[in-house]
């Protein structure tokens, strides 16, 4: 088993997010499940990196689930939480991010903790935090 701690996203244009995902941030699709009556919904999606997943849905209004989300352009752009995504190469990652369009928020950084990092949105406004930093791996010695 991987992790067994999964973000989940909701988006207005899921197939469009899922393609910045993967294009910029570079996550694969595991499975997209399209919504068979309105197939620009997307019903459910998982993307993968490395040992991580998160999942994503389109925006919707009809389930009970729906009814305790909303979007970070309805709360001011604020987020009370934000995936953390541990990347092999976080400079690498920063400039592909970049070059892909994704806003930065917070600068690429050596961190004094250890490992470096930095912050960015998606396209619909949702933070993401991008670092090498691994707290699974045991501390220096």
């Amino acid at each position: 088993m991987n992790s067994t701690i999964i973000p989940c996203l909701r988006y207005r244009n899921a197939l469009d997010a899922i393609d910045f995902l993967c294009t910029a941030f570079g996550f694969e699709r595991n499975a997209v499940y399209v919504n068979a009556e309105q197939p620009h919904l997307v019903d459910h999606a998982q993307l993968t990196l490395g040992g991580g997943m998160v999942m994503l849905g389109s925006v919707r209004d009809d389930t009970p689930f729906s009814q305790h989300m909303i979007q970070p352009d309805e709360a001011g752009g604020r987020e009370t939480q934000c995936p953390c995504v541990i990347v092999g190469d976080v400079k690498a990652h920063y400039d592909v991010a970049r070059s892909h369009g994704a806003r930065i928020v917070d600068e690429y950084e050596e961190k004094a903790y250890g490992g470096a990092g930095y912050s960015a949105r998606d396209p619909e406004g949702h933070l993401w935090y991008f670092g090498s930093y691994d707290p699974w791996a045991p501390p220096p010695a």
